[in-house]
């Protein structure tokens, strides 16, 4: 089995430009890159084979789509075993209200991000769902009250 081979000076500026715009066609990344579109074709498949690019997506603007509130969630479970771990995990994965969920180090388990229409769907979301989790003893939120940055461009 080969080893992945690490992105050169041209596989970062693909990246980069891809990163800014996902929709960038190959010719006009072959342009800004001074390739061929079929030698950017093949490193742009290669960075997807090689788990470099996970895929493509439209941002979309909550405010428009009703789910202009942003919570956070701290999750102290009760236990930490593998078991509780993998519950809780699972359920998360199935509920389209949480936007990311991470396992951290520290006074907590895991912190969520949500996206809901207001406070009161997040009333309503906390004691239907949150509260009812596998393993959730304690939890704390955090509404965010001003969005000032929200990037998921890596710098490179």
């Amino acid at each position: 089995m080969s080893a992945i081979a690490p992105p050169d000076r041209i596989d970062l500026k693909i990246l980069q430009l891809l990163q800014a715009d996902g929709r960038l066609s190959n010719l006009k990344l072959a342009e800004a890159v001074a390739l061929s579109p079929t030698a950017v074709l093949a490193r742009t498949q290669r960075l997807q084979r090689d788990g470099f690019i996970l895929g493509y997506e439209a941002r979309l603007n909550p405010l428009q789509l009703g789910r202009g509130m942003m919570v956070f969630v701290e999750v102290l479970l009760d236990r930490t075993t593998p078991n509780v771990f993998n519950e809780f995990k699972a359920a998360v994965q199935v509920r389209d209200e949480i936007m990311e969920c991470h396992m951290v180090a520290g006074g907590f388990d895991y912190l969520l991000k949500t996206r809901m229409a207001d406070m009161a769907a997040y009333r309503d979301f906390a004691g239907s769902v949150l509260w009812q989790l596998p393993g959730v003893r304690e939890t704390r939120t955090y509404a965010v009250m001003e969005e000032v940055k929200n990037s998921s461009r890596l710098p490179l």
